[in-house]
C-alpha cells in the first residue's frame, strides 16, 4: 500500500477486434492540460481489418483526435473506466481508505485505467506499453471471500492481499454499488453484493424487476440469485463476452451518454428523444429498437427504476453500425412520495415519471398511439399475473413484498396526466390491486 500518488502522461489502448480473442494495440492516451487524447498507432492504421474504436468520436486518421465539444477526454473510452464502486476499490488497493475522492486522495483518469481490473465492460484494456500486453489478471474467490471483501471496502478497513485480489478483478466495472466479475464454465457474470447501507433488499428488487422485465417481453440480461454468507448476490449474465473455442471474445460497446456526445457533468441532459433520433439513423433494425426503447421506458417508470441515467443504456459498435445490448441496471429506486422523475428527459424537457409522458411522446419513437397503449396495458398484466411467482422466487419476504408493491412498482404517480383513458385506469388499477392483495388479475 503506497500513499504516494501515481503520475501517468500516457496509457496504450489495446482493443479485441470483432471474433478475435486476443487483444492488439490500437493508440496511445495522452494526458496533457487537464485533457485526455487519443491518437491510432500506426501498425493498427495499418491493419486491414481495423475498424474505428467509435464514429465520429474516433475516426480512423493518423495525429492527435480532437475532443468533442465539451469533453475531457473520449466518451467511448471513459465508458471503459470504473465507477464509483471500482474507485473505492482502487482507493482502498492503493491508501486503505474508502474515500470517494471528496476531501481524500485522489487519482487521475489515466490512473484509474491504468489501476483498474483488465476484464472491463466492452474490448478496450489500458496498458503501460504498446508492445507487450499483460492483463491484470482476476484471482479465483469464492462468494464469502467477495462479500467479505465488499464489506471492508465499505467500512473502509484496508484488503488482505487475498481478498484485494480477490475484489480488484471487478473494479473495471461501472456503478455504486459493491461488484465483481464470476467466471463459470461458458458464462461471465457481475456479482452484486448486498450493501451495509441497504434499507430493503435492493439486490432482490433488482432480481425481481429484471425477471418481470424479460417475461414483459424485454430483452434483459438474465438474472439470478445466490445465497452466501447470510448475503444475497446478484448474478448478471454478462452479454459483452462470447466463449470461443480458443478463449473470449469481446464486444465493443458505448453507453447512451457517449452516443449523445455528453459527460457526467452534462448528463442531466441526456434525453430518449434524442437517442431515439440517433437510432433512427445509426442503428441497425432501427424500427425494433425503437420499439423496445419505448418498452424500457414504459416498464422503468412502472417498476420505480428513476436511475435510468445515460450509463444505463447500451449498444453494441460493430465499426459501422450500432445495436442496442440487452437491458440492464433494472432497479426499483427508494421512493418515499408520490411524484417521481425519471434521470433521462423523455421528450422536451419533460422527465416526470408518469405514463402520459410515455404516450405523449411515443411518436418520437414510431410508435402509434393504440401500440403504446397496447404496450402499456400488456405490462400491466403481465406484472401482475407474474408477480406473485417472482417474488416466491426471489424469496421476498411479506415486508418487502409490501414495500415494493404499489409504492415502487406501480407508484399512483404513473396515472397522474391520464385525463379520460379510463380504460388503461382501470387496467391499472386493477394490476396495482392485485399486487397489494396478493392475488392476480
Amino acid at each position: 500500500m503506497s500513499s504516494e500518488l501515481p503520475t501517468y502522461d500516457e496509457a496504450f489502448v489495446w482493443v479485441w477486434l470483432p471474433g478475435a480473442t486476443e487483444p492488439i494495440i490500437a493508440g496511445r492516451l495522452y494526458a496533457h492540460d487537464g485533457l485526455v487524447t487519443f491518437n491510432y498507432g500506426q501498425s493498427y492504421l495499418e491493419r486491414p481489418e481495423a475498424i474505428p474504436l467509435y464514429l465520429p468520436e474516433l475516426p480512423l486518421q493518423p495525429g492527435e483526435l480532437p475532443l468533442l465539444t465539451g469533453l475531457t477526454m473520449p466518451g467511448c473510452i471513459r465508458d471503459a473506466a470504473p465507477d464509483a464502486w471500482g474507485r473505492r476499490v482502487i482507493l482502498n488497493r492503493r491508501f486503505g481508505t474508502n474515500s470517494r475522492g471528496q476531501g481524500g486522495p485522489d487519482l487521475t483518469e489515466l490512473a484509474f485505467l491504468l489501476e483498474s481490473g483488465s476484464d472491463r465492460i466492452g474490448a478496450l484494456d489500458f496498458q503501460r506499453s504498446p508492445s507487450v500486453y499483460e492483463p491484470r489478471s482476476p484471482v479465483n474467490a469464492s462468494f464469502e471471500e467477495l462479500i467479505e471483501s465488499a464489506q471492508r471496502v465499505e467500512q473502509g478497513i484496508p484488503l488482505s492481499p487475498e481478498l484485494d485480489q480477490a475484489l480488484y478483478h471487478g473494479s473495471s466495472i461501472g456503478g455504486a454499488r459493491p461488484k465483481a466479475l464470476i467466471e463459470d464454465g461458458p458464462v461471465k457474470y457481475v456479482a452484486k453484493f448486498s450493501s451495509s447501507s441497504d434499507t430493503y433488499s435492493v439486490v432482490k428488487g433488482e432480481f425481481v424487476a429484471m425477471r418481470l422485465a424479460a417475461l414483459c417481453g424485454i430483452r434483459t440480461a438474465p438474472v439470478s440469485l445466490v445465497h452466501a454468507s447470510g448475503k444475497d448476490v446478484l448474478l448478471v449474465e454478462r452479454f459483452d463476452r462470447v466463449k470461443a473455442d480458443n478463449g473470449w471474445q469481446r464486444k465493443l460497446m458505448v453507453s447512451a451518454l457517449t452516443m449523445l456526445g455528453l459527460d457526467e457533468m452534462m448528463a442531466r441532459y441526456a434525453s430518449y428523444q434524442d437517442l431515439a433520433e440517433i437510432i433512427r439513423y445509426r442503428f441497425t433494425d432501427p424500427s425494433a429498437s425503437l420499439r423496445e426503447l419505448f418498452a424500457r421506458i414504459v416498464f422503468n417508470i412502472l417498476c420505480g427504476n428513476t436511475d435510468d441515467h445515460a450509463r444505463n443504456h447500451a449498444a453494441f459498435w460493430d465499426g459501422e453500425m450500432l445495436s442496442l445490448t440487452p437491458a440492464y441496471d433494472i432497479c426499483p429506486q427508494g421512493r418515499t412520495g408520490q411524484e417521481a422523475s425519471q434521470a433521462m428527459l423523455i421528450a422536451g424537457r419533460d422527465r416526470s415519471s408518469r405514463l402520459a409522458t410515455c404516450l405523449e411522446a411515443a411518436h418520437h419513437f414510431l410508435v402509434a398511439d393504440d401500440e403504446a397503449i397496447a404496450i402499456v396495458e400488456a405490462q400491466l398484466c403481465c406484472i401482475a399475473e407474474h408477480w406473485d411467482a417472482v417474488c416466491d422466487e426471489a424469496a421476498l419476504s411479506q415486508t418487502d413484498r409490501n414495500l415494493f408493491s404499489g409504492r415502487q412498482f406501480l407508484n399512483p404517480y404513473c396515472l397522474e396526466g391520464l385525463g379520460e383513458n379510463a380504460v388503461l385506469k382501470e387496467t391499472f388499477l386493477a394490476a396495482r390491486n392485485a399486487l397489494t392483495s396478493g392475488g392476480g388479475l
